[in-house]
């Protein structure tokens, strides 16, 4: 018999499995060069990239279908963090 892993399912106490800080998929996407440089124009309009973009538009499409898992954390924000109150010069 083999030992099991500490994060296994079926580990003593019935519970689940720890949750790992999820990773972000990668998908390939095919799209037509027309399609990408209008998806492209418009995420450059709202300070995205076309990837943000794409994902923002998905959320919205599910969410609106009723599809949005609730699971579902919010988009990572991009860039610097904001600034603490305790960090003024």
């Amino acid at each position: 018999m083999s030992a099991k892993n500490p994060g296994e399912a079926g580990a003593e106490g019935g519970r689940p499995p720890a949750r790992r800080p999820q990773q972000r998929k990668q998908v390939l996407l095919r799209l037509d060069p027309l399609i990408h440089d209008a998806l492209a124009r418009w995420a450059d309009d709202e300070l995205r990239s076309a990837n943000a973009q794409i994902e923002f538009l998905l959320r919205k499409a599910l969410s609106e279908a009723g599809r949005l898992p609730r699971g579902a954390g919010a988009i990572p924000r991009r860039g610097r963090p904001p600034k603490k109150p305790d960090d003024q010069r």
